[in-house]
């Protein structure tokens, strides 16, 4: 899976799942204001995760993704460590 599928199915999930502006989602916004994230969302946005890309998530990996971009690096980064497995 290439970086730009999974920006396309991040970002299809992030509209349809927590009503997202599509507009609003850049590379360099911010995830949490962006999307408006409590701690019940980000529990949400990890099961979302899990289930469209079949890994398992640390929920302690969000401290380190402020923006969109870091969101996309972590997926794609665990979607390379899956496949090498």
């Amino acid at each position: 899976m290439d970086k730009q599928e999974i920006i396309k199915i991040t970002n299809a999930f992030l509209v349809e799942e927590f009503e997202a502006d599509g507009d609003k989602i850049m590379p360099d916004a911010n995830l949490k204001a962006t999307l408006d994230l409590d701690s019940l969302d980000y529990i949400d946005l990890v099961v979302v995760i899990e289930n469209n890309f079949g890994f398992k998530v640390n929920p302690e990996d969000f401290q380190s993704i402020a923006t969109f971009q870091n969101f996309y690096d972590y997926v794609a980064d665990r979607i390379k460590q899956k496949e090498l497995v």
